[in-house]
């Protein structure tokens, strides 16, 4: 019989638990594999673990805002593949994974306009399908349809604001404009050569018509529509650059004024110089990645968006919110690669299915860890929880030891930590241990010195050693003996520090640490008692809570998260939520200490309380005018256990972090930094498989379907399966 081969999985996020899924699929696993994953401290998760604090009606407690977007083709397939194998009851609650996500379509921009903020609404129309079946390798043929039919529906939209914008103006330099559209594709087309004019020559001048003309060019055989891919674009080239120096012409004096004109414009400039700029540089022939080398914003410069309303606008803006793309979370350094924006924008935009995102209905945590672990728990994969992995240590070119710090103990007669805990039928993991299943001792330990064992500058190794004499347990996995391959599952930012002889060896290797930079993030939540609307916000679809980026530094980003309460307990006879909000943003760290430095996680700690406090007290009134005027908010709005306590007080009630430990930090994909990256079997050492949103995926950015694809691949490495992972390449 063929002994098994060990596989020690490090860390418990989305990509190790992609891993070991795939791995597990494999027919008769059982009998190849031996896979144990070890984790840091009582839960798995990552950046995406979530806790459920008992002594708050066992509320859901997140590292951030986590929402999956529609085109998560991989995540979507593997999580709902999980689902089917957890087999819950019928009836229980999120039995079925969309029971657990519902299509969510509205989001919202803010706009700082005259020292004002105004809300900038955008309703994504639904689109039929399950996000788990998908492309998400974007063919030309589909940009140029849909960027069409984005035109189309702009420019419709401009003549009917223009005639508005004319009949309620004093201004009568609106007189020429009514008729601005006309003739805009004959005078195109009479610069251009001949066989172009064909296209049009029996159009008339009216740009509605000649749109539909064009509509109907689209409707043409495949043939002819490749044979506009492989011969038109200097074509395309010049009618989308001819519309764009015509929308800047005819509309830039209504832009200050009209701010439906002006977003219609926005949106318009910034997907005509996104198709401009990707003819111009090759990104069609070469993919998204040959752009890399700018930032987003100085590429749309690069390209002619227009300076004063498109390239610092409310949806750019709110892409660099939406991934963090600050560098040491300084808000004065925006720093994202174009090419790799773009991919994303291009993918949220064409490919999603349903919603373009999609709310889970419970924490994350639960959503997807729990089904991740009963699982693979059921199916045979261990897991050492309380496993400080210290350093993995090479020998030539394999990992030949992993050196392992064993936190605590646990009580006599417990056979094996069980990380879950029952809320209304759900198996959840709780915010902090389950101290009943620790040596007594240390568990009371523990808690007299609110130790945090999930963080990197913790005090617990101190606090044990002065209680018992002597330094916490440790032990070394021999390769061999342990494990044969090692899946390192934990973020970049964690290479500098348990694998500092790997990355003297491997140069490439400490090229990724180098310069695949990761942030620190910080967010917060706020139980209310009334709901959004006494709140003062009321611009909402029905069904639709808001989701906010672009908004004020820090916590640039809110979602109003209601759809969670249900899963939720009153904290107290009679105190019921009726809203929370989940606020996020990038946490600016000039540099981090060493790990001796234990009072650094409070001093940012209280950095982020400080930061959600004011913005509370200063800024959500633009959000909130209901309960909040400027300087001043109504704390008693904000549920208390206690109703004698009244004031700023309350929200120590509420809940916030910051997330600067390592394996805590946001990935980021600043300029120049995707050609660093490494695929999952690319290291020099023959036994180490690299994994998370870090790596070589093809979508190389930090997000959920990435940290998917990752864990994907290195399954695929190891056993050959999954064979198909969408998104590997950027155009079919």
């Amino acid at each position: 019989m063929q002994e098994k081969e060990k596989i020690a999985i490090i860390g418990g996020g989305v990509s190790s638990m992609t891993s070991a899924f795939y791995l597990t699929q494999t027919p008769n696993w059982q009998e190849k594999y031996d896979i144990t994953v070890y984790q840091l401290g009582w839960r798995l998760g990552g950046k995406g673990a979530s806790g459920r604090n008992a002594e708050y009606g066992n509320r859901i407690q997140e590292h951030g805002l986590h929402i999956w977007f529609g085109f998560y083709a991989n995540a979507f397939k593997t999580i709902q593949e999980a689902y089917k194998l957890w087999n819950r009851p019928a009836g229980s609650p999120l039995a079925t994974w969309d029971e657990a996500f519902k299509p969510h379509s509205f989001i919202v921009l803010q706009e700082l306009i005259e020292n004002k903020w105004e809300s900038w609404p955008i309703n994504f129309p639904e689109i039929p399908g399950n996000p788990a079946v998908g492309n998400e390798e974007i063919d030309l043929w589909d940009i140029v349809k849909t960027a069409y039919y984005w035109l189309k529906q702009f420019l419709s939209e401009f003549d009917d604001k223009v005639k508005d914008a004319k009949a309620t103006s004093k201004n009568t330099t609106l007189d020429c404009r009514t008729d601005a559209p006309r003739n805009i594709f004959e005078r195109i087309t009479s610069e251009f050569h001949e066989d172009v004019e064909t296209w049009f020559d029996d159009l008339e001048d009216d740009i509605k018509t000649a749109l539909d003309k064009v509509e109907s060019f689209f409707q043409q055989t495949p043939d002819k529509a490749k044979k506009l891919h492989s011969d038109h674009h200097n074509f395309l080239h010049y009618l989308l650059t001819k519309l764009k120096q015509w929308l800047n012409h005819e509309f830039n004096e209504l832009l200050a004024e009209n701010a439906k004109i002006r977003r219609l414009f926005i949106m318009a400039d910034l997907g005509l110089t996104i198709l401009i700029g990707m003819l111009e540089d090759g990104v069609l022939a070469h993919g998204f990645d040959v752009i890399n080398n700018y930032d987003y914003r100085e590429w749309l410069t690069k390209h002619g968006a227009n300076q004063t309303y498109t390239v610092d606008s409310a949806p750019v803006r709110g892409f660099y919110d939406l991934v963090f793309a600050y560098e040491d979370g300084n808000f004065d350094k925006p720093n994202v690669e174009a090419g790799t924006i773009i991919r994303a924008m291009l993918r949220i935009a064409l490919l999603y299915k349903g919603g373009v995102m999609w709310k889970m209905q419970a924490g994350m945590g639960d959503t997807i860890f729990s089904p991740f672990y009963e699982v693979l728990k059921k199916q045979g994969v261990k897991f050492e929880f309380f496993s400080q992995v210290d350093e993995l240590i090479p020998d030539g070119d394999s990992i030949s030891q992993i050196n392992i710090t064993q936190q605590v103990a646990l009580k006599s007669g417990q056979p094996e930590y069980n990380p879950l805990v029952p809320v209304n039928d759900l198996p959840c993991w709780p915010s902090e241990p389950n101290y009943d299943q620790l040596d007594p001792k240390q568990a009371e330990l523990l808690q007299q010195h609110n130790i945090n064992l999930e963080s990197f500058w913790s005090d617990w190794p101190n606090v044990y050693e002065q209680a018992f004499g002597q330094p916490l347990p440790t032990k070394q996995l021999k390769k061999g003996v342990d494990f044969d391959k090692v899946i390192f599952g934990a973020s970049v930012a964690s290479l500098e520090h348990l694998c500092p002889q790997l990355l003297a060896q491997d140069e490439k290797l400490r090229l990724v640490s180098e310069k695949v930079k990761a942030v620190a993030t910080q967010a917060y939540q706020v139980w209310t008692n009334k709901p959004l609307q006494e709140l003062g916000w009321t611009d909402m679809p029905e069904g639709q809570d808001p989701v906010m980026s672009g908004f004020t530094e820090p916590y640039d980003t809110w979602a109003a998260m209601n759809q969670l309460l249900i899963r939720e307990d009153d904290w107290a006879p009679g105190i019921e939520a009726k809203n929370v909000g989940y606020f996020c943003s990038a946490q600016p760290v000039e540099s981090y200490p060493p790990k001796t430095d234990t009072d650094f996680p409070k001093r940012m700690y209280e950095n982020a309380k400080t930061g959600a406090i004011n913005q509370l007290k200063n800024e959500i009134f633009w959000l909130w005018p209901e309960v909040a005027k400027a300087g001043e908010f109504d704390w008693d709005c904000l549920l208390s256990k206690d109703p004698t306590i009244s004031g700023e007080a309350r929200f120590n009630e509420q809940y916030w972090r910051s997330n600067i430990d390592p394996s805590e930090r946001y990935v980021l994909s600043v300029k120049n930094s995707t050609q660093y990256r490494l695929g999952t079997d690319e290291t020099q050492f023959d036994n180490l498989y690299i994994t998370g949103d870090w790596i070589k995926t093809g979508l190389n950015a930090g997000c959920v379907e990435a940290a998917t694809m990752a864990g994907m691949q290195t399954s695929r490495a190891i056993c050959g399966l999954p064979q198909k992972i969408v998104g590997e390449s950027d155009f079919s």
